[in-house]
């Protein structure tokens, strides 16, 4: 079992910032992924190839997604892995009650006494309206490869004993942010993409994810060390029961 004190510290003051990283956490991954896929975007980047030019394809969603695993690098580096599970999970049920309400609301049928429903309808099924292999995809490699990023992070604190957190932030991004690739991607368009596209497009997303980790370094050390100075927190794994199948946070 783990050691991990419950949502406050030793003196029975409730942590300060542990709700608001939680909120931000799950505002940035429902934005991501209800808001950004619903546009693919196309970058020309005439500076890389200045006579040929070149060009990438994305979702919209992909420049913001990482955000939240920047989110989960500081919960589980200042509040441990367990504090980070539980915020995980609400992430979890959140995107699950987000899709549920939206297949709901796009399948009510519209009044045809109103007007602008002729309009808003088939809006809403081109926004919200995801494929449901998208939708499991988007579930499925999100739950997988946040718990498989805390853990790896959590693991590596131990070891490291502290050092290097840019190590850990980036490494457990690589792992992370790789298997939710490799699960999104086939899930949700094997069979429909072209196979050299669906692995173009994996990898380039792979590495787009990981930049953005690598950029944001120097905010992470910084959030870091303000949340581990007010909090009074610096919280090792050494006993932690790393099941992804528990809410609580000891």
């Amino acid at each position: 079992m783990s050691s991990t004190p419950p949502l406050h510290d030793v003196h029975g003051k409730r942590f300060q910032y542990y709700d608001l990283l939680m909120a931000g956490f799950v505002t940035v991954l429902l934005c991501a992924n209800l808001i950004g896929p619903a546009k693919v975007c196309l970058l020309e980047l005439p500076f890389v190839l200045p006579v040929l030019g070149a060009s990438i394809i994305f979702g919209a969603g992909n420049i913001f997604f990482p955000i939240s695993y920047i989110f989960g690098d500081i919960l589980t580096e200042v509040y441990g892995y367990a504090r980070a599970r539980r915020v995980i999970w609400v992430g979890f049920l959140a995107m699950i009650f987000a899709t549920t309400m939206a297949h709901t609301v796009i399948n009510l049928p519209p009044s045809p006494t109103e007007p602008f429903n002729t309009v808003l309808q088939p809006a809403l099924e081109t926004v919200f309206g995801n494929t449901w292999r998208v939708v499991v995809a988007s579930i499925i490699a999100f739950w997988v490869g946040d718990f498989v990023n805390a853990y790896v992070l959590a693991r590596m604190k131990v070891m490291m004993s502290g050092r290097h957190l840019w190590m850990r932030t980036i490494g457990s991004t690589i792992i992370g942010q790789g298997i939710d690739s490799f699960l999104f991607y086939p899930v949700a368009f094997y069979g429909i993409w072209d196979n050299s596209v669906l692995l173009a497009v994996l990898v380039f997303n792979w590495g787009f994810k990981v930049g953005v980790e690598i950029l944001m370094t120097p905010v992470t050390y910084a959030t870091v060390a303000f949340l581990k100075d007010r909090e009074q927190l610096d919280f090792y794994d050494t006993k932690t029961d790393f099941t992804p199948f528990s809410i609580d946070d000891r």
